[in-house]
């Protein structure tokens, strides 16, 4: 299966510099959120595959009117053509507004996914916007990770795990890619393509 994920900033190959047939490639994009609905539903038009998303901390909009086209797997565990997505979107919280959680309420999020999680025997995906604490997280309140996430990938030992929010731009040592235990976690910003 090959997957496209988009994170936080249009990617202009993908959107000012598109050329017909870019996207045919792909089974599966997903958004890790923090993207506008406009740039979300050019990608759905061209695309001949599902599109999943996400909710990241600044998609208010998104809340208004959601994306034409696409799958919201926020809160939710999607199963297509056998692989089990788990999302969860937003960031840690640091100011009033929707998407934004504490640690309690993220671990709430998860402990109602629980019947799902045992009925599927867990996931092989997880897609949230903001990253795992300490893996790939940055040392503000802003950008840190969710303590809830290292569980669930200790506990399920997903193959893959999506998350956007963390700007790789934000210092020159944040690499794309990293191995935690048997989970390759990418930072989908911009975007990142994958095999599954």
């Amino acid at each position: 299966m090959r997957i496209l994920a988009v994170s936080d900033t249009e990617a202009d190959r993908f959107y000012t510099y598109y050329t017909p047939g870019r996207l045919d490639s792909y089974d599966l994009i997903i958004s890790c959120g923090d993207l506008r609905r406009e740039y979300l539903e050019f990608l759905v038009t061209f695309a001949r595959c599902p599109l999943l998303y996400v909710h990241g901390n600044h998609d208010e909009a998104l809340e208004k009117q959601a994306p034409e086209g696409y799958i919201c797997i926020d809160g939710k565990l999607y199963v297509h053509e056998g692989i089990r997505i788990l999302g969860l979107g937003g960031s840690f919280r640091y100011k009033p507004g929707p998407f934004q959680y504490n640690e309690a309420q993220m671990r709430g999020r998860i402990l109602r996914l629980t019947p799902s999680l045992l009925r599927q025997r867990g996931f092989d995906i997880l897609v949230s916007h903001a990253p795992a604490y300490g893996i790939g997280d940055l040392p503000t309140r802003t950008h840190r990770g969710f303590e809830s996430f290292n569980r669930l990938l200790d506990k399920y030992h997903p193959r893959l795990f999506l998350h956007g929010h963390v700007h790789r731009n934000y210092g020159p040592k944040l690499p794309q890619k990293r191995a935690y235990n048997d989970t390759l976690i990418v930072n989908a910003y911009g975007y990142c393509e994958l095999e599954l």
